[in-house]
């Protein structure tokens, strides 16, 4: 299993769920299984992909760019805090997806201790439910996803588990309904 992030932003021609589909279509005979997608109120795209087999992530942004899908930026990712099976299951949504630029110098080891450290205080936040982490394998940035009440409340979350938020954004649930 190797999941590769892709980020785009929907055409303004174009709706979320029709994109997502061509970006699902253009993955499929590359090796690449869609795994699922979040779409930002303001159209950013981040789409999570499982490369099979011998798929890479060259062969996947290839496809993408031959169907007309502007890759903005791609890169290996590792799932922290939830299990694959369950999310191609079931497709969750989340309500709030925070991106994190990570500083220079934090290792992944150092990253995944320090997650599995601060985890459990998102107890301390009852009105939000941290529901999974894509953490970029170079290091640049990780992205959380969250259910909550409000930005506040996502906002308190990361606090206690004293993570700063770099960008917040309220995800379009109306994409998948």
């Amino acid at each position: 299993m190797s999941l590769l992030l892709i980020e785009s932003t929907t055409p303004t021609d174009e709706g979320a769920r029709s994109y997502l589909d061509r970006i699902a279509a253009a993955l499929e005979p590359a090796g690449a299984d869609f795994v699922e997608a979040q779409v930002t109120a303001d159209g950013k795209v981040f789409v999570i992909a499982d490369l099979e087999g011998d798929a890479t992530s060259e062969g996947a942004q290839d496809a993408l760019r031959q169907a007309g899908i502007g890759v903005e930026d791609s890169a290996p990712v590792r799932l922290v805090g939830a299990d694959l099976a369950e999310i191609k299951a079931k497709r969750p949504a989340g309500q709030y997806l925070v991106e994190w630029d990570i500083p220079a110098g934090i290792t992944m080891d150092a990253y995944l201790t320090r997650k599995a450290e601060k985890s459990p205080l998102y107890d301390q936040v009852p009105d939000v439910e941290f529901l999974r982490t894509y953490v970029r394998e170079d290091m640049v940035k990780c992205l959380c996803f969250y259910d909550g009440e409000d930005e506040a409340a996502v906002r308190r979350a990361r606090d206690v588990v004293s993570t700063p938020v770099d960008r917040l954004h309220e995800l379009d649930t109306k994409v998948f309904g």
